[in-house]
């Protein structure tokens, strides 16, 4: 199952992550995860939320740099080398792992990772092959 990231371009300064939670919290849209990184005045805000086209519309009608891209949400065991087991099978398969973030999921003995490749529906494919669960959109919120 595919999942869809937001990527938000905005300054690296104080008030531009106000302003995007606010916008989706104004919408009511649900932030599910969230990472950002920054390479000195610009940042990146990735996010997963429950509704992803709303979300890249209203802030995209606010002045705001978004992208909307397909990604991998893998449900992975949460113990030592439940991580592993992932990245190897990518690294054996020749898969390129471009942008990745995870979490545990709250009173759960599973994780979430997150994964941007380069080879998306070959990915998901292999991945179901494999045995590995991955979320779309809907079922992402009720795990």
């Amino acid at each position: 199952m595919i999942a869809y990231q937001l990527s938000v371009f905005a300054e690296n300064k104080p008030g531009k992550l106000a302003k995007v939670t606010g916008i989706l919290a104004k919408e009511k849209i649900n932030i599910r995860a969230t990472t950002i990184a920054t390479a000195d005045t610009f940042g990146v805000i990735n996010l997963i939320v429950d509704d992803p086209q709303r979300a890249e519309e209203a802030l995209s009608k606010e002045g705001m740099t978004v992208h909307l891209r397909e990604v991998l949400a893998v449900l992975i065991p949460d113990k030592p080398g439940g991580l592993d087991n992932l990245t190897q099978l990518f690294n054996q398969e020749g898969i390129n792992v471009n942008n990745a973030y995870g979490f545990v999921l709250e009173g759960s003995k599973k994780a979430v990772f997150v994964v941007d490749v380069d080879q998306t529906k070959k990915t998901e494919k292999l991945l179901e092959e494999k045995g590995f669960k991955t979320l779309d959109t809907q079922n992402f919120s009720s795990v």
